[in-house]
């Protein structure tokens, strides 16, 4: 049996550079394309080709798809700051949305048979109901939500008339680092509550702040749904198999929330001190509870996460980034 390719957008990026990671534990070849912007040079483990270019090149990724076969394409490359994209609305839907339908039209005309698309639970605003399943009213939430939206009309139509089989991956807070230490989360600006919590412990910045402590929940702090990084990888790849069948759409997420004190304990208890923080205003837009509802998920691949244990998780990104107090190092 011959050896599967394939092409990984954003594949130097957090979780892009997970899913590269367990395409090479199954003996794949991949072929990561990413313009470092945000992603790292550094987390394209040995055994991948990187090639450093950008989406917003059209004849550059033509030429790049057009140079297949691949047995899938997997699509990460985005902007993803909320806050920016409220900002910033048109330079999110001209750099998410514009580009990646560019990416599904060159898949289409060199006859990539699956693609793979990381979209976001952002595109649910505030639901209804809890946990957010897949029938759960799509509102996006902010320009960046609604930017992956975009994204996954246009695969459904891609779908429709050309037979380009997709699944969209809609996760929640993804979470820790790969336990064999190689690979980490590492943005500039970082925004994720447990890298900050974690540099807040160790010296490394400011005081942690937590945004609000009188929503609707126990201890008046927001609950999310964070799931293992290693855990959305697996995900990723197992969508695989449905695709030879049908095109599909999976809300990713553990099922079990966890508040923003829950974190701040948890990163303590793994450094052995407290994490320093101090109380700031709630922010406009923030939910106080999203949890998802992954029961397709697991019933259609057999997915089970298997970092269910918030110290667990906790524990793998704060040993990487305990061992990489420049992280990458690479900018």
């Amino acid at each position: 049996m011959s050896r599967k390719r394939y092409l990984v957008t954003g594949g130097a990026g957090f979780v892009g550079s997970h899913v590269v990671a367990a395409l090479l534990e199954r003996n794949a070849d991949v072929v990561v394309l990413d313009n470092l912007s945000i992603g790292h040079r550094a987390a394209v483990l040995p055994g991948a080709e990187l090639v450093v270019g950008d989406l917003a090149d059209p004849s550059a990724v033509d030429a790049l798809v057009g140079a297949g076969p691949w047995d899938a394409v997997f699509h990460f490359a985005a902007l993803s700051l909320v806050g920016e994209s409220v900002r910033l609305p048109f330079k999110y839907l001209l750099e998410n949305g514009v580009n990646g339908i560019r990416l599904i039209d060159a898949c289409v005309r060199h006859a990539v048979p699956r693609f793979v698309l990381s979209s976001t639970a952002n595109l649910f605003g505030t639901p209804d109901r809890m946990p957010i399943d897949e029938e759960v009213r799509i509102d996006p939430a902010s320009p960046y939500g609604e930017s992956k939206f975009m994204i996954e009309r246009a695969l459904h139509w891609a779908n429709e008339i050309h037979g380009l089989r997709s699944a969209c991956l809609r996760y929640f807070n993804a979470a820790g680092a790969d336990p064999q230490g190689r690979l980490g989360e590492d943005h500039n600006p970082e925004t994720h509550l447990i890298p900050l919590a974690i540099d807040a412990v160790l010296g490394r910045r400011p005081a942690l702040a937590i945004f609000g402590s009188d929503y609707a929940t126990p201890d008046g702090t927001c609950i999310r749904d964070y799931v293992h990084v290693n855990d959305l990888a697996d995900a990723h790849i197992r969508v695989l198999d449905q695709l030879d069948r049908r095109s599909v759409r999976y809300n990713v997420g553990t099922g079990q929330g966890y508040s923003v004190r829950d974190i701040t304990e948890a990163v303590g208890r793994i450094a052995g001190r407290p994490v320093p923080y101090v109380m700031g205003q709630p922010r406009m837009g923030d939910a106080a509870i999203l949890i998802a509802g992954a029961e397709a998920l697991r019933a259609d691949t057999g997915w089970i996460p298997q970092f269910t244990d918030l110290d667990e998780v906790v524990a793998t990104a704060y040993r990487w980034r305990e061992a990489h107090p420049g992280g990458y190092g690479d900018k």
